[in-house]
């Protein structure tokens, strides 16, 4: 049986090495696409076309605003009615499932990508990705940080500034840090 790629460990959740040339050239494609979406006219026909090569999938109705980052775009998978606003970064290292009708408000954060916590093994350059999923008709305020590995559940709304570190359930509202339950909707 070959050896893993360095793109299969990451998206397995194994320690890889992300100056890989093949993960290399994979950042290169997605920064040029992105600097076409985040210098150009606000023409929603040409930042559709841009964002339909960028991601994994996109569904129908998907409005980004400019500036948007990340690191690969194939691993992001939109579904209807997404809302991104402006200045939004998804750290894609592993796949990001976003589902129907969420929105997500200026400077959301969603990590895939975390490094080891032992120093020896950080410095050898290795680093390690988890997926994260977020349900349909989810809101995360402004500036909410979702970690690797975590799910939110659907029909949930995440407040503003919170740094989500474990799964959160549907159909509740949760905020803080660490974000937490506060009420069930």
């Amino acid at each position: 049986m070959p050896e893993k790629t360095e793109r299969e460990k990451m998206l397995s959740n194994e320690l890889y090495l992300a100056t890989d040339e093949e993960l290399t050239r994979m950042q290169f494609t997605a920064s040029q696409l992105l600097h076409r979406f985040n210098f150009s006219p606000a023409d929603p026909i040409q930042h559709q076309q841009i964002i339909s090569q960028l991601f994994g999938k996109i569904g129908t109705n998907l409005a980004i605003r400019p500036p948007f980052y990340c690191d690969y775009g194939c691993h992001i998978f939109a579904g209807d009615n997404l809302l991104i606003n402006f200045d939004c970064t998804i750290l894609d290292c592993n796949e990001v499932y976003l589902g129907n009708n969420v929105l997500l408000a200026p400077k959301v954060q969603i990590y895939t990508a975390y490094h080891p916590t032992d120093p020896n093994l950080r410095l050898s350059g290795r680093e390690l990705a988890a997926p994260v999923t977020i349900g349909d008709n989810v809101w995360l305020g402004g500036g909410v940080i979702v970690c690797p590995g975590v799910s939110i559940g659907s029909n949930t709304t995440i407040g503003a500034g919170s740094v989500v570190t474990k799964n959160i359930p549907s159909n509740v509202v949760a905020v803080g840090n660490p974000c937490r339950v506060i009420k069930s909707v």
